[in-house]
C-alpha cells in the first residue's frame, strides 16, 4: 500500500451505482484525506444523495467498495461507522419529539457505552456545538416548535456534537438564511482544516461549493463525472453541460461567482466526460 493510500481517510474504489436501471456513477475512484473539503454537484436525480448514503453504508453500491481508514465499511457495525462518519440528512428532524438540548446530545450516542451517563468530554462537545450554532436561547424548546431554518441549525449542532472525522452533508444550506449558510459552512470548514477532519457536501449551490470546497465531483446525470480541483471542474462549459442550462462565471474580490444566463443548447454533453480530469 502506498503512503498516499495509507494516509487516506476515505477511499472509493471502482464504485458503480445504478438505481432503477439508471446509471448514476460509473467506476468512481476517489480518495479523501484529512483536511480536505469536497463538493458533490449535479442536477436533480444525478445521484448526489444516493452517493452520500452509500458512503454511510445505508445503501449498497452495484459494485466497488468504500474503504474508511483502511477498512471496508461492509465489515463495520453501524456504531463503528457513526464514530467516524456523520451524515446530515436533507430532511432534518422532521417530527422529532424532543427538546433542542435532547436532540443535540443524541449526537454523542455513538461514543457512549450502553446508554451510560454523559461524560465531561460529551458535554464539552455539546457545548461547543450549541455555541457554534448560536442555540443557547433555544435549548429547552420543542424541536417541532422551531422554523425550518432553526431545525436545520439543531441538526448541524447534533452532527457537530457527534464529532465525526468525516462530515457528510446533504444540502446543508437547506432552510438557512444567507447569514447562517455562511456561518455554518465557514465553521465546519475551519473545523475540518484545523482538526484534520474531512467534509463531503452535496449541494445545488455552485457558489457555496466554490467558496468552501477545495475539490468538486460533478455528476453529469449519465454515470459520467468530472472530479478534481474546484477551479478546474467549475467551468462554465462543464456546468452548463451538467445542468443543461447556460451558466456563466465571473470573478469578484477573489471569488468565482456563477449565475444562470439562460437555457443551454447542450442537449448532449459538448465534450465527452471521462472518469477524471486527467482523461479530458
Amino acid at each position: 500500500m502506498t503512503e498516499n493510500c495509507a494516509s487516506a481517510l476515505l477511499q472509493i474504489q471502482q464504485l458503480t451505482l445504478t438505481i432503477a436501471g439508471k446509471s448514476l456513477v460509473q467506476a468512481l475512484n476517489l480518495t479523501v484525506h484529512a483536511g480536505e473539503r469536497l463538493a458533490i454537484l449535479g442536477p436533480n436525480g444525478s445521484g448526489k444523495t444516493s452517493l452520500l448514503h452509500t458512503m454511510m453504508g445505508l445503501q449498497q453500491p452495484t459494485s466497488g467498495q468504500i474503504i474508511l481508514h483502511g477498512q471496508n465499511i461492509e465489515g463495520m457495525t453501524a456504531v463503528q461507522l457513526a464514530r467516524h462518519v456523520g451524515l446530515l440528512f436533507q430532511s432534518a428532524l422532521d417530527e422529532m419529539p424532543a427538546t433542542v438540548l435532547e436532540t443535540i446530545t443524541l449526537g454523542r450516542l455513538p461514543h457512549q457505552h450502553s446508554w451510560s451517563a454523559m461524560s465531561d468530554q460529551d458535554w464539552r462537545q455539546v457545548e461547543r456545538a450549541v455555541t457554534q450554532m448560536e442555540l443557547h436561547d433555544f435549548l429547552y424548546r420543542d424541536v417541532n416548535e422551531l422554523s425550518g431554518g432553526e431545525r436545520q441549525r439543531v441538526a448541524i449542532a447534533a452532527l457537530l456534537a457527534q464529532s465525526p472525522q468525516l462530515f457528510l452533508l446533504d444540502e446543508p444550506s437547506n432552510h438557512l438564511d444567507i447569514s447562517f449558510q455562511i456561518k455554518s459552512l465557514q465553521g465546519l470548514s475551519d473545523l475540518v482544516q484545523t482538526e484534520k477532519r474531512a467534509l463531503i457536501m452535496a449541494t445545488h449551490d455552485i457558489n457555496l461549493a466554490s467558496r468552501f470546497c477545495d475539490r468538486v465531483l460533478l455528476l453529469m446525470g449519465s454515470g459520467h463525472y468530472y472530479e478534481g480541483p474546484a477551479q478546474e471542474v467549475l467551468t462554465a462549459s462543464q456546468l452548463s453541460a451538467a445542468f443543461s442550462f447556460d451558466i456563466q462565471k465571473i470573478s469578484h474580490q477573489g471569488h468565482d461567482l456563477f449565475f444562470p444566463a439562460g437555457f443551454s443548447s447542450h442537449t448532449e454533453h459538448p465534450i465527452n466526460p471521462g472518469n477524471d480530469l486527467s482523461e479530458i
